[in-house]
């Protein structure tokens, strides 16, 4: 089977529908048709893009490959097929970025400026949302890398580093190991794992390269970005999770730092060259610095450990 515009579509509606059974009644075909063409798909591309299961459909790593490129290919397509990008102006500044206190600190920030109409565009893949910053989909984006994996160069897209951050370990409340402030990654090394999925930036590869230089392969169980699952698993002692330093803690859960090696982070600002904000670049990698430092500051330690960090943000 030759691959089509309209399988990609296929795959993202089934993926925002999280079930065949609603895809299928989104785009007016019974299930059994549906699943059928999934399998072609899947078939053509040579990998499993969905699990099945009683809840519905979720995307295997693989899938989440598929699917950044897929929503990039759509995106260029329909902004060839309709003509046009359309200039937002200086009235109308398209945000976006995944779920980080970067992003919300900045959108507050931006928020409190008056004259400015801003609609926020969130997006997991740090290497999609430079894809809708060059395709001329969103004006300015909060995106992350990691030491050794930074994002390349993107024609018509400007970037700068405002911050870093260690990343750190989620843990139940009742681990033997979350009474310390610090956690060796060895020390981790025979639990079950949760992790968010390829997101096109080095994540997890950087995380798994780092477990092999400590002497173990982590064992992973469980791979989403959902932040309230991510919670429920870890609480309930399911599994430990490598996240954001900034992650907020509850009442099952605790974040620690860890060590041995100590794993970094970057945030960056990217905007579009040539669109609304392109000339206030530098303030807005000044808001987004402001906004990484208040969130830090909310974490015991977390500003010290950040002020040694091997990143050198100019």
């Amino acid at each position: 089977m030759q691959l089509e515009l309209r399988h990609l579509r296929t795959l993202c509606v089934i993926a925002d529908a999280g079930s065949l059974s609603r895809a299928a009644a989104t785009v007016g075909v019974s299930q059994p048709a549906l699943t059928g063409q999934l399998h072609r798909i899947e078939a053509a591309l040579g990998g499993q893009v969905f699990r099945r299961g009683r809840l519905g459909v979720s995307p295997t790593p693989f899938g989440l490959f598929v699917l950044s490129r897929a929503r990039s290919v759509l995106v260029t397509v329909d902004e060839l097929l309709t003509g046009a990008v359309v200039e937002s102006g200086t009235s109308g500044v398209r945000i976006g970025g995944y779920a980080t206190p970067v992003l919300t600190g900045l959108l507050q920030r931006l928020f409190e400026m008056p004259g400015i109409r801003i609609t926020v565009h969130t997006e997991y893949s740090p290497r999609l949302l430079l894809d809708l910053l060059a395709s001329q989909r969103l004006d300015v984006a909060t995106v992350v890398d990691y030491p050794g994996h930074e994002l390349p160069a993107v024609p018509a897209v400007g970037t700068r580093v405002v911050a870093s951050e260690p990343v750190a370990v989620a843990l139940s409340a009742g681990h033997p190991l979350a009474d310390r402030s610090e956690v060796p990654l060895v020390a981790l090394a025979d639990e079950d794992w949760l992790v968010t999925p390829p997101d096109g930036a080095g994540w997890p590869g950087y995380f798994y390269t780092a477990c092999q230089e400590a002497g173990f392969a982590p064992r992973v169980r469980h791979m989403m970005t959902e932040h309230d699952m991510i919670r429920s698993l870890v609480g309930e002692g399911r599994a430990v999770a490598p996240c954001q330093a900034t992650l907020k803690a509850g009442p099952d859960v605790v974040v620690r730092a860890l060590s041995g090696p100590t794993l970094w982070m970057r945030h960056l600002i990217a905007w579009r060259l040539g669109g609304p904000l392109a000339d206030r670049a530098a303030e807005l990698a000044r808001l987004a610095a402001e906004a990484h430092r208040a969130a830090i500051a909310d974490v015991p330690g977390l500003t010290d450990r950040v002020a040694r960090s091997p990143v050198v943000i100019t």
